[in-house]
């Protein structure tokens, strides 16, 4: 399909109310549509299901999908070119929002250091006035401009609009194979990722890498990690782990249910943690550091080989793959205003104002295409 008639399929189905999801994977040019026909909400019932699945950070809610089997599935290839990703400085956000988040983080280090508590991710939402009233705009600039991001577009008119850039995967799962990774640690992109990392960061990402590698070694035939290494994403710098490795013949719905949330996005213990924070945030998450993306569907492989296409037929292969993503970097649009959800890990050697400054620095990544 042709570039401009996917973009107007899409703007089509929002103009008329009508689910559907746009995506885009990680260094990919192909953009992918799901258009739902109908309005009904449909859920997970064991994650045995196929299609696109959306769910929240609070995992006793509902995670909603769009089922293959009632989606006109379309595709394109993406022939703008990227933008250039520009330095940004950080805007100045209020003085409440500031107090509010300082303080919130201040209470979250108290508990680490008086109870069983070892990790707390702490997020807040900033409401932002927008110019651009077409979202599916949005969607290109980010598009344009997060290329090595799992980028999309989510709509449903009963549950609202989503959209993101996030650099982080839940599960990457192709037969018994998988692939996840831990992310922790975070510091502005200055030029270079030529960078060091304090303890604390250097803890905080250890910590996760070690608590996804427990929790999923029960599951595993084989189970890998690689060294913590910096990596980029938007203007930002992380560390990351990669894990991969075989799983025994196990549900998927326990694997999930063991990843997420994950450390990177609750914190440790995770019963604790989640607690701490549905008590002590005073506001929904919904979807942010839920997690998205394709659920069983099949996709063909086909071995390389120099012989003739008809006899390459019969290297072609079925697999059920599913390709899910930790949903960070992302906003809401409700009621006119954008909300943008970030957040940050804190540990006993947290500092709350440089706590605050990191989670302004990560609102960049979305303000940078609202403007």
């Amino acid at each position: 399909m042709l570039q401009e008639d996917f973009f107007s399929h899409i703007e089509s189905h929002y103009k008329f109310k009508q689910p559907f999801v746009a995506y885009r994977k990680p260094n990919s040019s192909s953009v992918r549509g799901m258009l739902q026909n109908d309005d009904s909400i449909h859920t997970v019932d064991d994650f045995t299901e196929r299609g696109f699945i959306f769910s929240p950070f609070n995992s006793e809610e509902n995670t909603i999908i769009f089922p293959s089997e009632i989606c006109q599935i379309i595709t394109s290839e993406l022939s703008f070119s990227s933008e250039k990703e520009q330095n940004e400085t950080a805007l100045t956000d209020s003085e409440t929002d500031n107090k509010n988040h300082v303080e919130l983080v201040q209470k979250g280090i108290d508990a680490i250091k008086n109870s069983q508590l070892k990790k707390v991710v702490l997020s807040r939402v900033e409401s932002v006035s927008i110019s651009e009233d077409n979202p599916i705009h949005i969607f290109q600039s980010l598009l344009k401009k997060y290329t090595s991001a799992f980028t999309y577009i989510w709509y449903h008119p009963s549950v609202g609009l989503w959209l993101g850039a996030t650099p982080e995967t839940l599960l990457n799962l192709q037969g018994q194979r998988f692939k996840t990774m831990s992310l922790a640690g975070t510091q502005p992109y200055l030029d270079t990722t030529e960078v060091e990392w304090d303890a604390k960061n250097v803890d905080e990402q250890q910590v996760v890498t070690d608590f996804i590698e427990k929790e999923l070694i029960p599951f595993t035939e084989r189970l890998t990690a690689t060294p913590a290494q910096t990596i980029k994403a938007g203007q930002l710098l992380h560390l990351q782990s990669q894990i991969s490795g075989v799983l025994k013949s196990e549900k998927l719905q326990n694997v999930i249910s063991t990843l997420h949330p994950t450390p990177a996005v609750c914190g440790l213990p995770k019963a604790e943690a989640k607690a701490f924070i549905l008590s002590n945030e005073n506001y929904n998450r919904e979807f942010y550091t839920g997690f998205l993306g394709e659920l069983n569907l099949k996709t063909s492989t086909t071995r390389n080989s120099n012989r003739r296409n008809v006899e390459n037929n019969a290297y072609k292969s079925i697999k059920t793959t599913s390709d899910l993503y930790v949903n960070l970097r992302c906003m809401q649009i409700k009621e006119g205003n954008v909300l943008i959800y970030v957040g940050g890990g804190i540990t006993n050697d947290s500092n709350p104002q440089l706590e605050w400054e990191e989670t302004v620095n990560k609102t960049q990544t979305m303000k940078s295409v609202l403007y």
